[in-house]
């Protein structure tokens, strides 16, 4: 699941894709992957706020 979070951090367009589930994650659960687009949806918020952790 590692390399999957590692190429969406390097490709966000895929990102995008996911949420509009016009692609999916072969191996990964649908459990899974919202976790994964939920990480995504945080860090963005928390970027926006200017916040560090």
């Amino acid at each position: 699941m590692i390399n999957a979070i590692q190429y969406l951090e390097q490709n966000p367009s895929m990102v995008t894709l996911l949420k509009e589930k016009k692609a999916s994650l072969l191996g990964v659960t649908e459990l899974e992957q919202k976790a994964i687009l939920d990480s995504f949806d945080e860090e963005v918020r928390l970027e926006s706020s200017g916040l560090w952790f």
